[in-house]
């Protein structure tokens, strides 16, 4: 029968660390022995240190019953012991093998049954004590509210019921660069806490096994392995150790440990939602064992760890997540308009930058940016978007980091992090985060974690502290900050979508008042043109019938008067027609607007009409007026007519007077919704009229007084008020019969806005 070892020598090869088969390195610490025997009980796998224990060679045992060796009585305990209950259980066996009193693990690897034996502790805790312990710290644990307090608890627990030189709470990131969260250790001893380490000092296939076998011991760190040898019946033939009390460490991991004066180790898992979220390390500076109690009372004081995680970090999340969530509150239940010009309020709410702690936020709509904060220049927010849109991120999207995925953006930027959502139809919310420059204190420099040379991979030999400053990021985004945006964003995408509907809705009830209106217009004007155009027709075609029928008996004064009869009704038919040509070609639409100087245009009016105010002695006064959002010539239309009208109306017993007072700041002026105004009064003393006629005198064609006293078509004040809705504004008109009229307009601040259906 040929026998071999299964030492795995191929480490020296290695180009990277995380190649390392440090599931199958073939040895064992020597404080035990293994044993691999096969479903049919014969020892197949044997360390070559049995010898040691029992004067009975590796080579006299392998390939034997174990009942052969160990006796019948041996194999049924242990049979029943992996039959039973007990079998993987926290508690070793303890039996009797020839003679020596052991504690056994038991665990199945690939359809072989590995023992893994140690001596007896002689003087071990007993159960009782290590009990005692845990109740006492399980009372302190109570007390505490956040992670880091307990995991400071844990640390000095199990260094008290342990005796490790340290203990050390390891917390991973997500790339799982490791951290010293917390720490007990010796007086004399430098502290680690708050130190942080590359993720190459724990390679991936380290932590897998991390993940399977929750506890590792290494008594002595300048052990000599001891082998395992087989049965050479097969090629290749090895044996999985993942879950092996004993297994021999990788070399690089006991230079590095060598290379920090530590001379015994215990580690244990934390694992949370199946994720290896840290490690309890434990450093002794002299060989060190633990009995079976103290590793069962270590290993709970990880899973008291686990257990809370979720709790502590909602504990220390809570204050701040409250705050989140109130904000979220009262920012959804704002009383909004539905109106584009609400995001101008939610932008004035503090609570939309508290919702996920940020220091400024942009809202993209309509192609239009609205700003609050801390924010990029309108063309980085524009080319961000573009950005966004062109590599399909998709609807959501989160970073800490922007220069790792938009380089060119975040390079000249003043933000780092941002957090942005589609809100439909082209619209976009971002909130962003400035740069937050980190000092990292690394136990070492993290580039240089792993040599390579002629003989291998080899540690780094230096843990002095190498600091790192960390640029181009900022805070990371907590998940309820990320939630609360999520639930703002789908608020806010809802009232876009109210807002546009009733925009519709306004626009077709608009639509339908104008048509109302152009009905009413053109009822109207075939009033008109049957009844006043008409009336001067027929009294020309009268008095010309007149004329031709009495050619030869007519008289020059006759012909005189009767011409000067016809010229009249034509000049009445002609103002008639030129003031329906007026009104007709004012559109019901919005021009382009500018800014206007009533002062300039109430001048250029009383220019033109200075012949006409001079003929009726009139008095005009005015104060300075403001610049309004409008149509130039449309204005000068509006003066004339309005000042026309009072002159018209003028009383013929006192003197013409008209005064123009404005608003010198912008009012707010309440109808359907609030919007800010200037606004320009024409008090005149004339007759006047009564105030049932305060609406209908602005309606074309409309007559308060008979032809005969008060010439006129009943256009001009249509004529005013048409004008008013084309600039988004309003008119209005208070009148007292023998005092005068006031008539009163009002231009809005904005041109975006208006007060009457355009």
């Amino acid at each position: 029968m040929k026998i071999r070892d299964i030492v795995n020598r191929d480490i020296v090869n290695l180009s990277n660390c995380e190649h390392e088969p440090i599931h199958i390195p073939g040895k064992i610490q020597p404080h035990g022995f293994l044993l691999g025997i096969t479903m049919q009980w014969k020892i197949d796998f044997c360390t070559e240190n049995v010898a040691t224990y029992f004067g009975i060679s590796h080579t006299q045992m392998l390939g034997k019953d174990f009942s052969a060796v160990f006796g019948s009585e041996a194999q049924d305990e242990i049979l029943a012991y992996t039959n039973g209950d007990e079998f993987r259980d926290a508690f070793p066996l303890e039996i009797e093998l020839l003679g020596r009193l052991f504690q056994i693990n038991i665990h199945k690897s690939d359809g072989i049954y590995v023992l893994e034996a140690e001596l007896l502790f002689v003087d071990r805790e007993k159960l009782a004590d290590a009990y005692k312990q845990t109740i006492q710290f399980v009372s302190q644990m109570n007390k505490t509210t956040s992670l880091k307090d307990l995991c400071a608890l844990v640390a000095q627990g199990t260094r008290e019921i342990t005796g490790y030189d340290r203990v050390m709470i390891y917390r991973f990131d997500e790339q799982y660069n490791g951290e010293v969260f917390a720490e007990d250790c010796r007086e004399d001893l430098e502290p680690f806490l708050g130190l942080h380490y590359p993720h190459t000092d724990i390679p991936a296939q380290a932590r897998e096994l991390y993940i399977k076998n929750q506890l590792r011991l290494i008594v002595d760190i300048n052990y000599e392995p001891v082998p395992i040898y087989t049965v050479d019946d097969k090629e290749g033939k090895n044996l999985d150790l993942s879950l092996s009390i004993l297994r021999s460490t990788s070399p690089i991991h006991v230079e590095y440990l060598q290379n920090m004066g530590v001379g015994a180790t215990l580690t244990i898992s934390l694992i949370h939602h199946d994720r290896l979220w840290g490690l309890i390390a434990c450093h002794h500076y002299s060989e060190k064992n633990l009995s079976p109690e103290l590793r069962l009372a270590a290993k709970l004081q990880g899973q008291f760890i686990t257990s809370q995680i979720d709790l502590r970090q909602s504990n220390d999340e809570n204050i701040s997540a409250q705050k989140t969530t109130l904000a979220l509150e009262q920012l959804t239940s704002l009383e909004l308009p539905i109106l584009q010009e609400s995001l101008e309020t939610i932008l004035k709410a503090p609570q939309l930058l508290e919702i996920c702690n940020a220091a400024g936020v942009s809202i993209i709509s309509r192609n239009k940016i609205y700003k609050r904060g801390l924010t990029p220049s309108d063309e980085d927010i524009t080319a961000l978007i573009e950005e966004i849109i062109a590599k399909e991120i998709g609807e959501v999207f989160t970073t800490n980091k922007l220069i790792d995925h938009f380089p060119e953006i975040a390079q000249d930027s003043n933000f780092a992090g941002i957090m942005y959502h589609s809100l439909g139809n082209n619209d976009h919310i971002i909130w962003f985060r400035p740069e937050t420059v980190t000092e990292i204190n690394w136990g070492g420099d993290p580039e240089k974690s792993i040599v390579k040379d002629s003989n291998g991979l080899h540690p780094r030999n230096s843990f002095n502290i190498w600091k790192q400053i960390v640029k181009n990021q900022s805070s990371t985004w907590k998940q309820y900050e990320i939630n609360a945006a999520v639930q703002y964003a789908h608020a806010l995408h809802n009232q876009l979508i109210l807002i546009m509907l009733s925009e519709e809705e306004e626009k077709y009830r608009n639509q339908s008042e104008i048509l109302k209106e152009t009905n009413s217009e053109l009822e109207n004007i075939n009033w008109i043109s049957t009844h006043d155009l008409q009336e001067p027709l027929r009294k020309i075609q009268l008095i010309t019938s007149k004329m031709l029928s009495e050619i030869n008996v007519i008289s020059t004064e006759s012909i005189s008067n009767s011409l000067e009869k016809v010229s009249k009704s034509a000049y009445r038919m002609s103002g008639l027609l030129e003031d329906i040509l007026k009104y007709t070609r004012i559109k019901n639409n919005r021009e382009t607007f500018q800014e206007v100087d009533l002062n300039e245009i109430l001048e250029a009016t009383l220019k033109e009409m200075s012949e006409v105010i001079l003929e009726n002695k009139a008095i005009i006064e005015s104060e300075k007026l403001p610049e309004v959002h409008g149509i130039g010539f449309l204005m000068k239309q509006l003066f004339l007519n309005i000042i026309q009208n009072s002159l018209k109306y003028a009383s013929p017993d006192r003197t013409p007077k008209i005064t123009i007072t404005a608003s010198q700041e912008a009012v707010m002026m309440h109808h359907l919704f609030k919007v800010h105004c200037h606004w320009v009064r024409f008090s005149d003393n004339g007759i006047g009229f009564e105030s049932e006629y305060n609406e209908s005198i602005f309606k074309i064609f409309t007559r308060l007084h008979t032809q005969e006293h008060y010439t006129g078509s009943g256009i001009g004040l249509a004529l005013c008020k048409k004008i008013m809705q084309t600039v988004g504004g309003d008119i209005y008109a208070e009148g007292k019969p023998g005092e005068g009229t006031d008539i009163i307009l009002y231009f809005p601040c904005d041109p975006a806005d208006t007060l009457l259906p355009i």
